[in-house]
C-alpha cells in the first residue's frame, strides 16, 4: 500500500517495473483488487515526488500504467457493487473505505498525461473524475463542504438571482468574494491540521502494528485531504478549460458566413505577347489583352461609339464612287466658268465698264 521506508530510488524503479511486467503477464481476474489498488496508488505517489520532467518517456508511462490499473479496480468495485447510496459511512468495512479515493486519483493522475494536442480531453476527464469523488464524499458525509458549481450553470444563476442595480451588484461581489476567500483560508488550516495527523498515523501504518480503527482512520484523513485538494483542482480547471477552448476558438474561423473575396488590379495589354511578358513578372495578377478586354466592354455596352450605326464594308465602295462622281462634276462645272471668262474677255477689251478714271 505505503512505500517502503528506507527504499532507494532505483529498487523503486524496480519494483515499479516489475509489478507492470507481472500484470500483464498475470490475468486480471487472478489478481486481487487490493492489490490492483494499492499498485496503482503508489505509482500516483510515486509520481507527485518525483523529480523527473513531467513529458519524460519514463515519468509517463508511469503515469500511464497508474490510470490502467486504477481504471481496472474501478471496473472491479463496480461490478462488486461496494458502495450504494442508502448506506452510511459506518456501514461500509474498514478495507473498503479505501476504495473511495478511486476518482480522484485517476482525476490527478489523468492531468499528469503529456500530449498537448488533447489537453482539453484530458482537462475535461480530470474535472468528472473530481466531481465524482466529491458527490461520493458528499453522500457519506465525510466532512462538511459545498460541491461547486459548473460555471455554465453558475452563469445563468447568477444573472436569473442579481438585481439590475449596479450598487446591489457591487455589494453582492464583494461578499461572494469574501466568503470565498474566507472559504480558502478554513480549507488550508483543514488541510495543514490533516497532514500532519496523517504524518502521524502514517508511521503506526507502515510499520503493520495498526488496528482497524486507526487504519479506518488513515482512510478518512486521506478522504479529507483530498476533499481540499479537488476544491482547489476544479477551481483552476475550470479557469484551464476557459482558456483552452479560447485557444481552440482562435484557430477556427470565427464566423460561417462566407466572406466577399478582395478584388485584385490587373495589367491590361496591347497584345497577347505583351501579356505574357508582364504576366512573367506579376504571375499572381491577371492580365488581358486590348482586343480582350474590348470585347469584355462590348459585352457589358460600355464603349463610347456604342449607339452610333456602324458601315458595312460594303459602304466603303459606294462613299468612294460618290465622291469621284462628285469630283467629276466639279471638274465640268470649274471647266464651264473658265471657257465663259474667256469668252468673255475676247469680246471686251481692257478697261470696258471702268467709267471713273475718264478725263
Amino acid at each position: 500500500m505505503m512505500a517502503a521506508v528506507g527504499v532507494t530510488e532505483p529498487e523503486k524503479e524496480a519494483v515499479v517495473e516489475a509489478e507492470a511486467t507481472c500484470s500483464q503477464a498475470e490475468p486480471a481476474e487472478f489478481r486481487k483488487l487490493s492489490d490492483i489498488f494499492e499498485s496503482g496508488w503508489k505509482l500516483h505517489e510515486e509520481a507527485e515526488s518525483s523529480n523527473e520532467p513531467s513529458n519524460s518517456d519514463t515519468f509517463q508511462r508511469k503515469v500511464r500504467r497508474g490510470v490502467e490499473l486504477l481504471e481496472q479496480a474501478t471496473r472491479m468495485v463496480n461490478q462488486l457493487d461496494l458502495f450504494s447510496r442508502n448506506e452510511e459511512l459506518e456501514e461500509i468495512a474498514t478495507a473498503d473505505v479505501k476504495y473511495l479515493l478511486l476518482p480522484v486519483l485517476l482525476g490527478a493522475l489523468t492531468m499528469k498525461l503529456g500530449n498537448s494536442a488533447k489537453r482539453l480531453e484530458h482537462v475535461q476527464k480530470a474535472q468528472v473524475y473530481y466531481m465524482d469523488f466529491l458527490k461520493r464524499c458528499k453522500d457519506y458525509n465525510i466532512m462538511t463542504f459545498e460541491i461547486p458549481l459548473k460555471v455554465e450553470n453558475n452563469e445563468e444563476h447568477n444573472e436569473a438571482s442579481v438585481p439590475n442595480n449596479p450598487g446591489v451588484c457591487s455589494q453582492s461581489s464583494l461578499l461572494f468574494m469574501a466568503s470565498k476567500r474566507q472559504a480558502k483560508i478554513e480549507r488550508y488550516n483543514m488541510k495543514k491540521e490533516t497532514e500532519a495527523q496523517l504524518k502521524e498515523i502514517k508511521s503506526i501504518i507502515c510499520s503493520g502494528k495498526a488496528d482497524d480503527e486507526q487504519t479506518r482512520k488513515f482512510y478518512l484523513l486521506n478522504l479529507q485531504r483530498w476533499i481540499n485538494t479537488s476544491l482547489e483542482e476544479i477551481e483552476s480547471i475550470e479557469q484551464e478549460i476557459e482558456i483552452l477552448k479560447r485557444m481552440e476558438g482562435t484557430k477556427r474561423p470565427q464566423s460561417t458566413r462566407p466572406q466577399r473575396p478582395p478584388m485584385q488590379p490587373f495589367i491590361l495589354t496591347q497584345d497577347a505577347v505583351q501579356a505574357k511578358v508582364f504576366g512573367a513578372g506579376y504571375p499572381s495578377l491577371p492580365t488581358m489583352t486590348v482586343d480582350d478586354w474590348y470585347e469584355q466592354h462590348k459585352k457589358q455596352g460600355v464603349l463610347p461609339d456604342q449607339g452610333v450605326p456602324r458601315r458595312h464594308p460594303g459602304d466603303e465602295e459606294n462613299q468612294d464612287q460618290e465622291a469621284e462622281n462628285d469630283n467629276e462634276a466639279d471638274d465640268e462645272q470649274a471647266l464651264k466658268i473658265a471657257r465663259d471668262k474667256d469668252d468673255w474677255k475676247d469680246t471686251r477689251r481692257r478697261g470696258y465698264g471702268n467709267r471713273q478714271n475718264m478725263g
